[in-house]
């Protein structure tokens, strides 16, 4: 009687039982539409992934789609077999304990089911999540890659803007450059003019100078002549070339810048001559006689408050001889005095005779 209302009992529960199992896998397949096709829609509205993201989103999608078919496939087989085995419980109580046994079985392989289908669930899980973390790193990939090209077009921009700046610049320098070199031009041809026209004024005036030195030289040497004539036999003037010399010793006493007697009386001979030839050479030759002073290397007695050095008293003394010979009528334009104190000795050596070579006047006609 016991196992009777068992039996009753369990026969009453199994519809139910079946009931909710089927409502189990229905609310499970929905789940997992909506779960596929919410995962499909945020996939195919984010198209600028890249083509390899919507590849692989396609391939997940097939293969849930065939796991949901797959399920699709067990869920009826599952009803029909359900359906049978009621049918065969209502049919035949003999064979409940063979039937609980089924049932058993069949309740162990739908728990078998759901659990693989909870693994599959878990695994596509985590595959959605590591395809969404690749989505995010493609989209700062594309952010990072927007950024750089902005950057690379900037920094073209401003290369171009230099480039342009640059290009004016340089123009502008070319321009200037262009325009030095033509006035450089310019004011070579008017530089090669004026060349030409001085060349030709210089030649022009170096064959005056010449033939003016030419003319200079006759009356040197006959200036000389006359010099040497109105001396006489004094053997102490002598003549050097286009110069002659008279020793300072019969001009000044040692030390000294004042002529002597014999010294006057010298300088008048040779005024005469200059007087004369101021009369024979013309107008137009510009003529000068040099009065030029030197001393010996002896240095100046210290304490000497008429002349500092041996330069000074060069000058002194030529500029007594140049007075002298004015004095005596000789035009002043023409004398020029100069002093060069020791530096242009005739003797090198430091004997009594060379010191006093050293020590002379020179006078030389010239031009100026």
């Amino acid at each position: 009687m016991l196992n009777r209302i068992f039996n009753n009992n369990r026969t009453n529960t199994w519809p139910a039982f079946v009931d909710l199992f089927s409502n189990l896998v229905i609310i499970l397949i929905f789940l997992l539409i909506v779960f596929v096709f919410l995962w499909t829609t945020t996939s195919v509205f984010n198209k600028r992934t890249g083509v390899q993201t919507i590849a692989e989103l396609k391939q997940t999608n097939a293969e849930q789609s065939e796991k949901i078919r797959q399920m699709q496939n067990d869920e009826n087989e599952a009803k029909r077999l359900l359906i049978l085995a009621r049918a065969n419980l209502e049919n035949a109580q003999s064979s409940l304990d063979a039937q609980d046994l089924s049932m058993i079985d069949l309740v162990t392989a739908y728990e078998t089911q759901v659990n693989k289908l909870q693994a599959q669930d878990e695994e596509t899980q985590k595959q959605i999540i590591e395809l969404r973390a690749q989505l995010t790193e493609a989209l700062v990939a594309k952010e990072q890659l927007a950024e750089l090209e902005q950057q690379r077009r900037d920094l073209q921009k401003q290369m171009s803007e230099q480039m342009a700046n640059k290009t004016a610049e340089y123009q502008e320098e070319l321009k200037k450059l262009n325009d030095a070199l033509a006035a450089a031009e310019e004011s070579a041809r008017e530089q090669e003019v004026k060349y030409v026209e001085m060349s030709t004024r210089l030649n022009r005036a170096l064959a005056d100078k010449v033939a003016e030195l030419n003319e200079m030289k006759q009356y040197q040497s006959e200036f000389y002549r006359s010099i040497k004539t109105a001396l006489g036999d004094r053997t102490t003037v002598q003549a050097d070339g286009d110069r002659f010399i008279v020793p300072s010793d019969i001009l000044f006493s040692t030390g000294s810048y004042k002529l002597s007697a014999e010294g006057k009386n010298q300088l008048r001979l040779i005024s005469n001559v200059i007087k004369d030839f101021e009369n024979k050479i013309p107008s137009d030759i510009n003529w000068i006689i040099r009065v030029d002073g030197h001393t010996d290397k002896a240095a100046v007695v210290p304490g000497n408050r008429a002349y500092r050095d041996n330069m000074q008293l060069s000058l002194l003394r030529a500029t007594a001889v140049a007075n002298e010979l004015v004095a005596a009528g000789v035009s002043p334009r023409r004398l020029v005095p100069s002093g060069f104190g020791d530096l242009h000795p005739t003797e090198l050596g430091s004997d009594k005779e060379s010191m006093q070579r050293n020590r002379r006047i020179e006078l030389q006609l010239t031009n100026k």
